[in-house]
């Protein structure tokens, strides 16, 4: 007879072997588990012994899947992403009429909450709620999708290109009058306002000199943690901003801020929309981000 009904191994031993596969990290699993390393390692290898084949190889600074463990690990995502959102479902005693969306804090503010307000006005009765924090966005089920930077190293989400933006110094009108032509020797002499911020995919001051061919130094004299404080004291002449030129194209439209030229670059990432796969979102998700996509593509700079 069976010992269980669906011949599953324990449910803990796949909670914990999600949560390390997803971050690669047997220690950062068992921070987010509550729990030691030596808790998750066991029941790893509780699971690799049941079904007798090793699902991670270990490696001397960490651990990586083996195809097994890959396979696996897309079958868990998709299963434990399906029941988070019946059981938000449950919880909230409606069908899903809802759509949760993340960003930063600047680009709430420059770019998708205008998108929302527009995308409300053809559909008055969809609720959609934002999401903005300035640090990634890990374990978080009850969103549907986000805007990110870069790809997201959870290999369980699907990514969908939006756009590949220009990095340009911007400043107030004043200031960049005064700079207008200035080499990158004179520019790195200014007061830069660097941001400061978990996700490192950002490309920072230090990247955009790098990539532009200066090899002098680059000195920290400001920093702010926030991109909408940068671009505040950008607008007070109290430094430079790096300016994702798309993103802060009302900004620069408005002449609020300026770029200083002729410096570009075009950014080593591009944005992306992160989230569950199509077939896993209710279809007013979808709608949400289908028209992200329409808009993002039928706007240029």
């Amino acid at each position: 007879m069976s010992r269980r009904h669906y011949n599953l191994p324990p449910l803990t031993t796949l909670s914990a072997f999600e949560a390390a596969a997803r971050h690669l990290s047997f220690k950062d699993a068992a921070v987010e588990l509550s729990v030691t390393p030596g808790a998750v390692s066991h029941q790893i290898k509780a699971l690799e012994g049941e079904l007798g084949t090793p699902l991670f190889q270990r490696k001397h600074r960490g651990v990586d899947l083996t195809d097994e463990g890959n396979v696996l690990l897309e079958t868990l995502s998709t299963s434990f992403s399906r029941i988070s959102k019946s059981l938000e479902t449950i919880r909230e005693g409606v069908t899903s009429d809802k759509v949760t969306v993340g960003s930063t804090t600047a680009v709430a503010a420059l770019w998708l909450s205008p998108s929302i307000i527009r995308f409300w006005r053809d559909t008055p009765d969809l609720n959609v709620n934002q999401v903005s924090q300035d640090r990634p966005f890990r374990n978080r089920p009850d969103i549907d999708f986000f805007i990110r930077y870069g790809r997201d190293g959870d290999r369980s989400l699907h990514h969908t290109p939006l756009y590949r933006d220009h990095l340009v110094p911007v400043a107030s009108p004043e200031l960049a009058q005064k700079l207008t032509g200035a080499s990158l020797d004179v520019l790195a002499k200014q007061r830069l306002i660097h941001l400061d911020t978990e996700d490192r995919t950002w490309t920072s001051w230090a990247d955009w000199f790098q990539q532009l061919g200066y090899s002098g130094s680059v000195p920290v004299e400001s920093r702010v943690n926030s991109y909408s404080v940068a671009l505040h004291l950008a607008r007070k002449s109290a430094g430079l901003a790096l300016g994702w030129q798309r993103l802060i194209q009302p900004m620069l439209a408005s002449r609020k801020l300026v770029p200083v030229g002729p410096h570009q670059l075009n950014a080593p990432n591009q944005f992306y929309l992160v989230g569950r796969p199509d077939e896993e979102l209710s279809d007013s998700a979808r709608a949400l981000k289908k028209w992200i996509i329409e808009e993002v593509r039928a706007t240029t700079v």
